[in-house]
């Protein structure tokens, strides 16, 4: 289609809401899948005779696939044209969700969320760019607040959803879920877009980029995947895959700075204001979602709780983000930025550490407040940061500085989920190390125990089991003060950005 037959104006009323909600449940259903099975991991492993730590691959090898596919998205919508990248997505991503719900192995289902995620990586810079040619320019900062409201709802509502599938028709409803909507919204979505198709132009794509930046971002999430089980740096294989990852992230950035057509444009982050934003959404984004996976499991492997359970917990921190986010989009065009987003991050930091002080008769009702809290902070910081991050770059360069901002969002969520269960794993087995030692003097426990009616076999295991509870407690503790650490200092890093006017005016030095 020729650029200039292209309708002159952008779409009103009915069919631009239409549409604006065609693309935010397509979004919904991507977002939703990096969460929707967090809860349901002792599930999927013990489907599998696998370990949790292994099941956990099939979250990060989703997310890794996702963060791959985002760079290249620009070129596919240059390439084949932005609704055909965009319905062909939306296909691909349904045939896989299915295939997903049938795999007979764990291997099968990492590498059909593979190619689940290689499908929907393109879908949010995709939505992104039609969102700008559809929607008027006085409304176009509402119906982007309206579409990223989805980044926010479906994190937290994913493990709710996936609890209450996993504890009652089954984990494998968690992907079935998504064929039907996907469907939809791809050929719903052919049909309404269609007059707004983008021009095919080919362009060279960058190969050499592109491998470069497969063979570092794979080498260091199977890394981190499997360091638990390889002794870490006491592995050759480890320290061949450290070194592999670290060497190909060298030549990836010297080749994307002096390529003329780079796959991923890092000359964007010359911008102070886009490379210190792009650098706190990573540490943040990782943070947060290293909680969002870290508590589900602990609830349901430390404290027996059902996956549907832990889903509540979670859920509840959406329950206010969502009435949150309008006021948090409002809040913006009257004060500093800065101060939205480094207030929020303290409220994240501050209901995270007071997770630190678990103990295994924690109730239900004392989750509440923390993740009420949470789910209120979700929005000033998220809004903000996606919103006022594109304004440091140029507007040439908006589309690379939307392709680096989602890419580094989806690789954090792939490395703090590998990253929070190694280390959860090794706490608790120094924790439990350490009360081992301690029970060498806890003979009067056992005697009290065999005087109950125990066997003194029986009564060693009920205290090893007890131990290892303990140990889980402990280790969760101390990585939930971790986590609110670096959400500490990330809020603290913000007042290094430079200041944006409140209307998103030019930046203020």
């Amino acid at each position: 289609m020729d650029q200039s037959r292209l309708p002159p104006l952008p779409m009103e009323r009915t069919k631009l809401a239409l549409a604006i909600f065609v693309l935010s449940l397509a979004t919904f259903i991507v977002i939703l899948d990096t969460t929707i099975i967090n809860v349901a991991v002792p599930h999927i492993a013990g489907a599998f005779a696998a370990s949790p730590s292994e099941g956990t691959w099939v979250i990060t090898s989703y997310a890794v696939a996702e963060a791959l596919t985002v760079p290249v998205s620009g070129w596919l919508a240059n390439r084949f044209g932005i609704v055909k990248v965009l319905t062909v997505s939306l296909l691909s991503f349904a045939l896989f969700s299915a295939l997903c719900g049938l795999a007979s192995t764990l291997e099968i289902l990492i590498l059909l969320r593979i190619l689940q995620g290689l499908s929907g990586g393109p879908l949010i810079p995709i939505s992104q760019t039609l969102i700008m040619r559809i929607a008027p320019p006085a409304k176009l900062e509402t119906m982007m607040g309206l579409w990223m409201m989805t980044s926010i709802v479906a994190p937290v509502l994913g493990p709710m959803l996936g609890g209450i599938l996993a504890d009652t028709i089954g984990w494998r409803w968690a992907f079935y879920l998504n064929v039907p909507i996907a469907a939809s919204c791809g050929i719903f979505g052919y049909f309404l877009f269609r007059d707004w198709e983008t021009q095919v132009q080919k362009y060279a794509i960058d190969f050499i980029g592109l491998a470069l930046l497969c063979i570092w971002v794979v080498a260091f999430q199977i890394m981190l995947d499997t360091g638990e089980n390889h002794a870490w740096f006491q592995s050759n294989y480890i320290l061949a895959l450290l070194i592999v990852s670290i060497t190909a992230f060298f030549l990836f950035v010297i080749w994307e700075i002096t390529d003329n057509y780079p796959i991923v444009d890092l000359r964007v982050l010359r911008h102070r204001g886009f490379a210190l934003s792009s650098l706190t959404l990573f540490f943040a984004f990782g943070a947060f979602f290293a909680s969002l996976i870290l508590l589900p499991l602990w609830l349901q492997l430390g404290m027996g709780y059902t996956a549907t359970t832990a889903g509540y917990v979670l859920a509840q921190q959406g329950l206010l983000g969502v009435l949150a986010a309008p006021l948090a989009a409002y809040l913006m065009k009257k004060v500093d930025s800065r101060f939205l987003m480094s207030a929020a991050l303290m409220v994240l930091a501050a209901a995270i550490f007071s997770r630190s002080n678990f103990a295994t008769t924690i109730g239900l009702e004392q989750f509440r407040l923390p993740q009420l809290a949470i789910g209120i902070a979700l929005p000033f910081f998220f809004v903000p940061i996606v919103t006022t991050s594109l304004q440091f770059a140029p507007r040439t360069e908006t589309a690379a500085a939307s392709s680096i901002i989602n890419f580094l969002r989806t690789l954090a969520a792939a490395i703090a989920t590998a990253a929070v269960v190694s280390a959860w794993s090794r706490e608790t087995i120094t924790k439990h190390a350490a009360l081992v030692e301690f029970q060498s003097n806890s003979g009067s426990y056992i005697r009290r125990m065999t005087q109950n009616g125990l066997s003194h076999g029986g009564a060693l295991q009920t205290l090893d089991a007890l131990s290892w509870q303990q140990a889980m407690v402990l280790a969760v503790n101390d990585v939930f003060i971790f986590l609110s650490l670096i959400l500490a200092l990330t809020a603290a890093g913000i007042w290094l950005l430079p200041r944006l006017a409140p209307a998103h005016g030019p930046v203020l030095h």
